[in-house]
């Protein structure tokens, strides 16, 4: 499907990282399942020892042969861009730990560490970029990385859109395609006639309408119209 393929679009969720020693959400072991059991999730690493995946590297590996077009992401993890993936083939729809950005002149800064705030809030410094006339811009750098109440960055979800509407398929990696809007984004490429895979450990609340389903222990399976979960 992606040697036909003409403009391919990855979608990457929590689950991608797990084997990186981040827990996701709905897994067996995620931050929400255990949540609800009243336990708390066992992060044996610092998010600034954290390494990219095979699964990262795979990603990066495919667009430079390009097999691959661009990749849109709900992680705030930061693997993706320490994997090399360039910045202009990507859509990071919930922020990233490693970017403050400027409330002034908006540039984008990689941290040397992950940021200790979240929801767009001041971590204390300032822009160092300087104005035409040789004087900072003194503007104050926000964290990236959204709450509940923010709304998505307009310049990736703008990207997000575009692609997705132009790709002849998207692939869904490590995610359940809960949260709105990200996880309605594939089906833009359904509606434009492109086909789309999806590979999670459970069932997405689009797996009734996808063609091509993988799940925990089971095979990837085809079908024309309407496919279910199998049943282990």
């Amino acid at each position: 499907m992606i040697k036909d393929a003409k403009h391919v679009v990855v979608h990457t969720g929590a689950g991608i990282s797990t084997s990186a020693g981040i827990p996701d959400f709905r897994g067996p072991k995620g931050v929400w399942t255990l949540e609800k059991e009243g336990l708390k999730p066992i992060i044996s690493l610092s998010f600034n020892d954290v390494q990219p995946t095979v699964t990262h590297m795979a990603l990066i590996a495919l667009l430079n042969r390009g097999l691959i077009h661009f990749l849109v992401s709900q992680n705030v993890d930061g693997l993706h861009l320490r994997s090399g993936f360039p910045p202009d083939k990507l859509a990071e729809l919930h922020g990233n730990m490693f970017l403050d950005k400027c409330n002034h002149c908006e540039r984008l800064f990689i941290r040397n560490e992950a940021t200790t705030t979240v929801g767009q809030k001041y971590t204390g410094h300032y822009c160092p970029v300087p104005k035409p006339n040789g004087r900072r811009c003194r503007g104050k750098l926000y964290d990236t990385i959204l709450d509940w109440e923010d709304e998505l960055p307009f310049r990736d979800l703008d990207l997000a859109e575009l692609n997705c509407r132009k790709a002849d398929l998207s692939i869904c990696l490590g995610t359940t395609l809960q949260i709105i809007p990200s996880g309605n984004l594939p089906m833009l490429t359904k509606k434009s006639g492109g086909k789309l895979v999806i590979c999670n450990l459970q069932p997405t609340k689009h797996s009734m309408i996808f063609g091509l389903l993988g799940h925990e222990n089971e095979p990837l399976y085809e079908t024309m119209d309407y496919c279910s979960p199998l049943k282990k």
